[in-house]
């Protein structure tokens, strides 16, 4: 299948720049997966869309402020750093920019010297494999140093960090947020509990390699990198009581859906606890085993993100929903309205 099936022409000025002032205020668009029906409606209504015994997947992921601002300790050149994966103990893959002015061998200090790092290898994509050195807490320190990643489409600050992380973000690790979760407010998530909605949730750590457009000509030659999750007992055991009682499983975000069809797929289509590294790629073709719902955002042209909402609605309908989504211009992207196929 080619990447170029997966392309549509996005305006600029619909790629939204700031969250709305409420959460749950943003537009929803309701796809019909079976007959390719489209409604129009906003997010605050999603309960119309739910059923008791039903259950809402979330991705409980925290995003670090995971870019750093630092200098090469021999010559005091400027560097950025961007986090993006724990590998052991205090090595992190990382994206560093200029990337040529950090070999391996290369030193960075950060801030007044409480966190320093040296370079000692490098990834097969161009990053950097840094190794931190520091006394005290890490996270604590990045609190401190770091800032909030936001994705490279949107140009303006975000006034309130918060904006970019979800009313339930707990464990932190994310390089970027799994944003179809930030249209949810705590008094929404709690009225949806109150009508016999169930609420699970699970972790995976966001790696901006999730949202990268995919350059290969041919979908099937594209290599995801693995992102870390973990898979609860307490989760497995409800999704597998709703599953058995005739409830319908919503994964909010492909992130969650991702690690849901992670898990089922080693199982037979039952869940279990667990935690490991998923590279899961779904595109059209793939049969699920998981979900029977999806609350998701508007994604980039070309991106792996398009190309599983295409396998769980199918592509020509997907491609459908996003013509008439420019036309009716809906907001896209992180801080963009929702879509959810049902």
């Amino acid at each position: 299948m080619k990447t170029e099936e997966f392309d549509f022409d996005l305006p600029e000025e619909l790629i939204a720049q700031t969250p709305l002032k409420e959460r749950t205020s943003s537009r929803l668009m309701v796809l019909d997966r079976k007959t390719g029906g489209i409604v129009h409606d906003r997010f605050s209504n999603i309960k119309t869309y739910l059923r008791p015994g039903d259950c809402l997947v979330l991705n409980n992921t925290k995003v670090m402020p995971a870019r750093l601002y630092g200098e090469k300790t021999d010559t005091g050149a400027h560097v950025e750093i961007l986090l993006l994966k724990q590998r052991e103990g205090d090595e992190w893959e990382t994206l560093a920019k200029p990337a040529k002015r950090i070999k391996p061998g290369s030193e960075i200090r950060f801030g007044r010297g409480e966190l320093t790092a040296v370079c000692v290898g490098t990834t097969d994509f161009g990053g950097r494999i840094l190794k931190f050195r520091y006394e005290g807490i890490f996270y604590e320190i990045l609190e401190k140093l770091g800032e909030m990643p936001l994705p490279p489409y949107i140009k303006e600050k975000l006034g309130d960090q918060s904006r970019y992380q979800t009313v339930y973000a707990k464990e932190i690790g994310s390089a970027a947020s799994p944003t179809a979760g930030l249209h949810f407010s705590e008094g929404l998530l709690a009225e949806i509990k109150e009508m016999g909605v169930h609420l699970a949730f699970l972790t995976l750590h966001v790696g901006l390699g999730t949202f990268r457009p995919v350059t290969a000509e041919n979908i099937e030659d594209h290599k995801m990198h693995a992102e870390f999750y973990q898979f609860p007992e307490e989760t497995a055991e409800l999704l597998n009581r709703v599953r058995e009682e005739g409830g319908r499983i919503i994964s909010v975000g492909t992130t969650s859906t991702r690690t849901l069809e992670t898990v089922a797929s080693r199982h037979n289509g039952k869940f279990a606890p667990e935690s490991g590294w998923t590279d899961i790629f779904i595109y059209p073709g793939y049969r699920f085993q998981a979900i029977d719902g999806l609350i998701t955002n508007f994604h980039l042209p070309k991106s792996t993100l398009i190309m599983l909402v295409s396998a769980f609605a199918g592509k020509e309908r997907i491609m459908n929903a996003y013509r008439t989504a420019v036309r009716e211009r809906y907001r896209f992207f992180s801080f963009g309205d929702a879509m959810l196929i049902i």
